[in-house]
C-alpha cells in the first residue's frame, strides 16, 4: 500500500478560526484590508490596542529605542529598566495592598505563571505551608492563558481537553460565590486568583459584594488576593484597574496586553514587595522580560494613563454607549448586554443567529468584533475612539442585528 502525502492548505497551524479578512494597515480605530476595504476595530486586540493602532506617542517611543538598544537580557542592566519599574509602581502602587514592587515579563500568561510561582514560594517561605502542598483557588469560567499549568484549572473544554496530565494544586469554585470560596480555603491555601471581570466569558461582572468579600476573606485567612487585570486593566473599565470599581486593593496584580500598547508583548506583576521579594536571583527570570524596547513602550503607555484622561473618557463614552446597547435589548435585538467602561458583552437574541454569524454580518458592514461561547460577542473599542465612530459602529451593529 502506497501512502500519498497530501499537502495541507496552509503550513500555519490551525489553532485559530479567524474571520475571512486579511489586514494590512491600521491607524487609530480603523484598519484596512488587502483589498482596500476599511473597518472599525471593535476588538482592539482583546484590549491590547486600548490606545488604538499606531498611537503616535507609542510608535515614536518604539522607533527611537529601536535605533539605540533593543535587548540586553537580564544579565545586564539598561537605562530604562528602573525608570519603567518606578513609573509603573507609581501608577499601580496606590491600588495594591502594600509597598509595590514590579516584575516585568512578556506575555499575559507569563505574568500569571509568575504570580503563581511567587504565591507558592511566599506560602512556603513566609506562611509556612508544608513543602509541595500549596493550593490556589480559582473561579469557574476563568481565562488566565493557555500554558499547561493554566489550562489545568480551566473549565473550558476546548482550552483544557487533550493537554493532560494536569498540574495539581488548584481548586475551582463558582465565580461570584463567597460561600464557596470560604469553604474552599484551608491551611494549604496561599492565594485566590481571579479576574475582577471575566473577559473571555463575555464581560461577566460579579455581584457588588463579591470582590470586597474576597478581599476580606483573604485578609482574615492570610491568603494572597491576585487580580488578573490583563484584559480589564489599564483604562478599559474607566479606571486604571477594574478592582478600583469596588474599592478593592489586591496583593498582586497581573498586567499585560495594553501595557505593550499593541506594539510588542509587555507584561508585569505588580504588588506587595514582601511577596515578590521572595523571588531571588536564579529563582525566576526571562531573557526578554523588561527589555529596553519593552520598557520604552511601557513608559509611554504609563505616560498616557498618568493623567487619567483616557480613563475618564472611557467612563463618559461608556455611559452614552451603554444607553444605546440597552435600547437594543429593549427592542428584542439582544437578549442581554453587560458593559463596564468601553467593554461590552452582548448576547444575541434567540432567532438572530450565533455570535459568529453576527460577527460575519458586522464584517460585511465594516466592523470587526469577536464571538465567544456560542451566542455572545465581545466589544472593546479603542479608548481613543471618537464619539462619531462609536455611534457609527453601533448603527452598523443595529443594522446587522435586524
Amino acid at each position: 500500500m502506497t501512502l500519498v502525502e497530501v499537502a495541507p492548505a496552509s503550513v500555519l497551524a490551525p489553532n485559530y478560526h479567524p474571520l475571512p479578512v486579511t489586514l494590512v494597515d491600521g491607524l487609530g480605530s480603523w484598519v484596512t484590508d488587502d483589498e482596500g476595504n476599511r473597518y472599525l476595530d471593535l476588538l482592539s486586540g482583546y484590549s491590547a490596542l486600548n490606545f488604538g493602532h499606531r498611537h503616535p506617542v507609542l510608535t515614536a517611543a518604539a522607533h527611537a529605542q529601536i535605533d539605540k538598544l533593543t535587548l540586553t537580557s537580564r544579565a545586564f542592566d539598561h537605562e530604562l529598566l528602573e525608570p519603567f519599574a518606578a513609573r509603573l509602581a507609581a501608577l499601580i502602587g496606590p491600588l495594591v495592598a502594600g509597598p509595590p514592587m514590579v516584575l516585568p515579563m512578556n506575555t499575559g500568561a507569563e505574568a500569571v505563571e509568575t504570580a503563581i510561582k511567587a504565591a507558592r514560594k511566599w506560602g512556603y517561605d513566609v506562611k509556612g505551608v508544608p513543602a509541595d502542598r500549596a493550593t490556589i483557588i480559582v473561579a469557574d469560567g476563568n481565562f488566565h492563558g493557555r500554558t499547561t499549568t493554566i489550562v489545568s484549572f480551566s473549565t473550558d473544554p476546548d482550552a483544557r481537553r487533550g493537554f493532560g496530565p494536569y498540574t495539581p494544586g488548584f481548586r475551582v469554585v463558582p465565580y461570584g460565590s463567597l460561600e464557596a470560596l470560604r469553604d474552599a480555603i484551608d491551611e494549604t491555601t496561599v492565594a485566590v486568583l481571579l479576574e475582577p471581570i471575566q473577559g473571555e466569558q463575555g464581560v461577566v461582572v460579579p455581584p457588588d459584594d463579591y470582590l470586597p468579600g474576597v478581599r476580606a476573606l483573604c485578609t482574615s485567612q492570610d491568603v494572597l488576593f491576585i487580580a488578573d487585570e490583563i484584559q480589564s486593566g489599564l483604562g478599559r473599565t474607566g479606571t486604571t484597574l477594574a478592582s478600583e470599581l469596588w474599592g478593592v486593593k489586591p496583593d498582586l496584580v497581573t498586567l499585560g496586553k495594553a501595557l505593550g500598547g499593541g506594539v510588542l508583548p509587555v507584561s508585569a506583576v505588580v504588588g506587595r514587595s514582601d511577596v515578590l521579594g521572595v523571588l531571588t536571583a536564579g529563582t525566576h527570570g526571562s531573557t526578554f522580560g523588561g527589555n529596553p524596547l519593552a520598557c520604552a513602550v511601557g513608559l509611554a503607555v504609563v505616560g498616557l494613563l498618568e493623567t487619567g484622561e483616557l480613563q475618564a473618557r472611557a467612563t463618559t463614552l461608556g455611559i452614552e454607549w451603554g444607553a444605546r446597547l440597552d435600547a437594543l435589548v429593549d427592542a428584542g435585538l439582544l437578549a442581554s448586554s453587560r458593559r463596564v467602561g468601553l467593554w461590552a458583552g452582548l448576547d444575541v437574541a434567540e432567532g438572530r443567529g450565533t455570535g459568529r454569524q453576527l460577527c460575519e454580518r458586522l464584517l460585511a458592514r465594516g466592523v470587526l468584533a469577536k464571538d465567544t461561547h456560542g451566542s455572545t460577542i465581545r466589544l472593546a473599542p479603542p479608548l481613543t475612539i471618537s464619539t462619531e465612530d462609536l455611534h457609527l459602529a453601533t448603527d452598523r451593529l443595529t443594522d446587522a442585528l435586524r
